[in-house]
């Protein structure tokens, strides 16, 4: 059955081509077919719609009017369907992710960078904030992804894993004396702690773990950035609670110095977090898989 929009095609094509044989050819079809869809739509529309001479046809003034309308919106049609490509091939789009600050200096700035020289179109929108904030935003619709400090409890979230990291402590020159045998948990909270603030998903993760060990923690610092964590235990104001993953600088340095533990905390992950109603974008598809599989 040939649809309305064949129809249209069919009377564009004549329309400019002036010529059932034309246009036929244009659109690889035999002249009594392109003769028999205007007629068509001439019955359908129960007006005429194009002069027929030896010479070939012209548009009515009905004609005439509709072939205007009709010729943008096929137009249309076609810049669509290569928009929808574009997209596709990721020439164009916009791709936007939630990610903390710590997270994003020290681990997804190397795939913003090689994702943007290999899709250099992609327009990226960056959005910062807690973890809490982030799922927040992704059920809004504000990010398409968030790059997340996991274990979230949040059914309506599909989790990623993408990279292992260990919760460590850390302490500078002052409180150096403890570093000559590991520290069990009860001998740790006795001193001076530094935490990020206790609506962190990195500090309840911590805390969580210590407390099932029947032990409460109460520190003396809690701050807003890991960054501030790793200063604070410089200039030794305490032991800080921090990511070792992205405390690498200090320590090689010799700025700031591991503290060993009797029982290390379990690893955890950051990983990528997605609305499990919604399908992701070609572009958020293609990011997540890169850093799935770690390809920089």
């Amino acid at each position: 059955m040939v649809s309305k929009l064949d129809l249209y095609k069919v009377f564009c094509m004549v329309g400019k081509r002036e010529s059932f044989s034309k246009a036929a050819k244009d659109l690889y079809m035999t002249q009594p077919a392109v003769s028999q869809a205007i007629m068509q739509l001439e019955r359908e529309l129960d007006t005429r719609l194009f002069n027929r001479t030896p010479k070939g046809v012209s548009l009515t003034h009905e004609g005439s009017l509709l072939f205007e309308y009709v010729h943008s919106a096929i137009n249309l049609i076609e810049v669509g369907e290569e928009k929808m490509l574009e997209f596709k091939n990721l020439t164009t789009g916009e791709l936007k992710i939630g990610v903390g600050d710590t997270i994003s200096r020290y681990f997804l700035l190397p795939y913003l960078e090689d994702f943007h020289n290999k899709y250099p179109n992609i327009k990226f929108k960056i959005v910062n904030g807690t973890t809490l904030d982030l799922c927040s935003q992704l059920k809004s619709g504000e990010v398409d992804i968030a790059v997340c400090n996991l274990p979230i409890d949040d059914p309506s979230l599909e989790l990623r894993p993408c990279f292992d990291i260990q919760d460590t402590f850390v302490c500078g020159e002052k409180y150096k004396n403890i570093l000559s045998k590991p520290l069990d948990f009860h001998e740790l909270i006795k001193l001076p702690l530094i935490f990020l603030e206790p609506n962190s998903n990195s500090r309840k993760y911590v805390e969580d773990y210590i407390l099932s060990k029947g032990i409460r923690i109460s520190p003396e610092f809690e701050l807003g950035s890991h960054e501030l964590l790793l200063e604070f235990a410089k200039i030794n104001l305490g032991v800080a609670c921090v990511t070792k993953e992205f405390s690498l600088e200090y320590l090689n340095k010799g700025l700031l110095y591991e503290v060993k533990l009797t029982e290390e905390i379990p690893k955890r992950n950051i990983g990528v977090c997605s609305l499990k109603s919604v399908p992701l974008s070609r572009a958020s598809t293609r990011f997540v898989e890169n850093l799935e599989n770690r390809q920089i």
